[in-house]
């Protein structure tokens, strides 16, 4: 019987885990380049360096992802900051709109 209360409450500890553990926040922040691909070059390019200005970001930033251990990545909640949340999210819109500007060769006197 108290295994069976031990297993019981372990899964409901994990359970609430989900969808605010650090590795699925940090995964949401990666997006596609695609959404900015409609947006004309020279609007894109403001974009993003207004946004990284905005949030005291360089121009080429990358989202980051921290190593909370082998395996407890989802099951390790997220502690950050809003504001540190904030940055990680707008690094991840910087580097989708960077992806959309290479690949459209933005910028590029052509």
């Amino acid at each position: 019987m108290r295994w069976n209360l031990v297993v019981l409450l372990s899964c409901l500890a994990m359970a609430g885990c989900v969808g605010t553990s650090i590795a699925e926040r940090q995964d949401a922040n990666v997006q596609s380049s695609l959404q900015y691909d409609s947006v004309p070059c020279d609007q894109l390019l403001a974009q993003r360096n207004a946004l990284a200005q905005r949030h005291r970001l360089p121009q080429d930033a990358k989202p980051s992802f921290s190593d909370p251990g082998v395996g407890l990545g989802p099951f390790t909640p997220d502690t950050r900051s809003e504001a540190q949340r904030e940055v990680e999210q707008a690094s991840g819109r910087i580097d989708a709109m960077n992806r959309s500007i290479a690949r459209r060769e933005c910028g590029k006197p052509g």
